[in-house]
């Protein structure tokens, strides 16, 4: 009856966050303990949940249980479906609010806003030159690694 009315009386103390259900507070608790009891026998890595491991053991298995149903393309994470659809459908949630330009992913209007604030964090370790985006320092490091093949 809960999930009809709406109704969350299990409130966590530490944030203030409600629950309609005592064992979904308990989970979440583990977020201010900083506990993470689930660990991959594989790699090592914990988590808080065991819904989080069992996603991150996919990475292991190479299981990709979400597939596109418009180009077959499968994906290890809901989410990651999700944001692939954004493709086909042509849904660009994320827009510039200095320009007007519209990005279907978080990572490219970050990438983008470099354009508007200078800032070139990715600097080549062999001349210091820097460059706003991670690809064009490795296109970069190419001159390095061609001038140590060939010396002159």
């Amino acid at each position: 009856m809960r999930i009809h009315t709406g109704k969350k009386p299990f409130t966590c103390q530490q944030c203030g966050k409600s629950f309609s259900r005592k064992g979904t507070l308990n989970r979440h608790m583990g977020i201010h303990t900083r506990e993470k009891p689930f660990s991959c026998q594989q790699c090592g890595k914990s988590f808080t949940h065991k819904t989080d491991l069992e996603r991150h053991m996919r990475i292991h298995t190479g299981e990709k249980p979400y597939t596109c149903c418009q180009c077959g393309k499968s994906f290890c994470q809901l989410g990651t479906l999700k944001v692939h659809m954004r493709i086909h459908n042509g849904e660009n949630p994320f827009i510039c609010h200095q320009c007007g330009r519209r990005f279907n992913h978080k990572g490219s209007i970050n990438r983008h806003m470099r354009t508007h604030t200078g800032e070139r964090p990715y600097i080549c370790p062999h001349c210091g030159k820097s460059f706003s985006q991670q690809g064009n320092l490795k296109v970069h490091m190419e001159i390095h690694t061609r001038a140590m093949d060939h010396p002159v």
